[in-house]
């Protein structure tokens, strides 16, 4: 779930409805909350992170060929940008090992709230790679959010692990890439088009971490596995959907309710509430990214103007 000064790259979508893009960027959150508690409760019963990879991506990829075959519409699959889809899967597929991984090194919450330094890593990777000139408004956030991520992480490292936060950081950074392909491929592609192919290429290579773990799960092992696959595909095209029926910037609000999910099923599922330094940091990484948001808001407003005056 990225935004920032990457995505003012991209044309806007010739299909904007902001209401439904809120709607479908809402129920993809509370499905994303879903899948990562499912995710930690299969860490809690040793099931390893390779499987849990696995079954996330070929439960969707095998869900959507079988539900189009059955519908006669396989021909919904075809496509004229298969690499630009491979590459998809390389960055998504990296972005997702971090930002499953993370979920079974850190409690929910902060694991949530490390997710949303995705901008700031966009604002950063836009000076140095776009070579966009960046504000002192922008710089200002990404100052905000660093600081945000430090007094998260606070001086006792027994508790929020250093490697953990690494982990997080990681993710965001990837998640940043991940959503200016998806954005991109959502001008010329259905959501399920786009969710497809990145499953599909991604779990023959998943598939290898199979080899050599103990795959005799009880049923309510499979059942985790079962609901880690099918919340995830859910929920990937949902988040799909509302890119495509909406720009970021107008769905960025609706992103931060994951954290309330993630810190009710950390109380209700872990009997887990986050620590005074959570709460202290959070706002401020919340803050940091909002304020990018808006500055983002008035630059493409400003952007939109231009032509007309001139």
């Amino acid at each position: 779930m990225a935004y920032g000064p990457l995505m003012a790259k991209a044309m806007s979508s010739a299909h904007d409805r902001p209401m439904l893009a809120l709607g479908l960027r809402l129920v993809a959150t509370v499905l994303f909350s879903v899948m990562l508690l499912l995710v930690k409760l299969t860490g809690e019963r040793n099931i390893a992170l390779p499987e849990t990879l696995f079954f996330r991506q070929a439960l969707p990829a095998l869900s959507i060929f079988g539900w189009l075959a059955a519908r006669g519409q396989i021909g919904r699959l075809r496509t004229q940008r298969p690499w630009i889809h491979a590459r998809r899967a390389l960055i998504g597929g990296t972005g997702m090992f971090l930002t499953l991984g993370v979920v079974r090194l850190l409690p929910l919450a902060e694991a949530t709230i490390l997710g949303f330094t995705t901008p700031i890593f966009a604002v950063i990777l836009s000076a140095l790679f776009l070579k966009e000139k960046v504000g002192p408004w922008r710089w200002t956030a990404v100052i905000m959010g660093l600081l945000g991520v430090v007094v998260i992480a606070g001086p006792d490292t027994t508790s929020l692990p250093p490697f953990g936060v690494a982990v997080g950081i990681g993710a965001a950074f990837m998640v940043a890439l991940v959503t200016i392909q998806v954005r991109d491929l959502g001008r010329t592609e259905e959501p399920i088009t786009v969710v497809f192919y990145f499953s599909a290429f991604s779990a023959p290579v998943l598939a290898l971490g199979l080899i050599g773990q103990d795959l005799g799960h009880d049923a309510v092992g499979w059942a985790m596995l079962a609901g880690i696959g099918i919340s995830g595909l859910f929920a990937q095209i949902a988040m799909t959907a509302s890119l495509r029926f909406g720009s970021v910037s107008s769905v960025i609000v609706v992103d931060y309710i994951q954290l309330a999910w993630a810190t009710f099923w950390g109380w209700l599922i872990f009997n887990r509430l986050p620590p005074a330094t959570t709460w202290l940091g959070a706002p401020i990484i919340i803050g940091a990214s909002l304020l990018i948001a808006w500055r983002e808001h008035l630059l493409a407003r400003a952007r939109e103007r231009a032509p007309l005056a001139a």
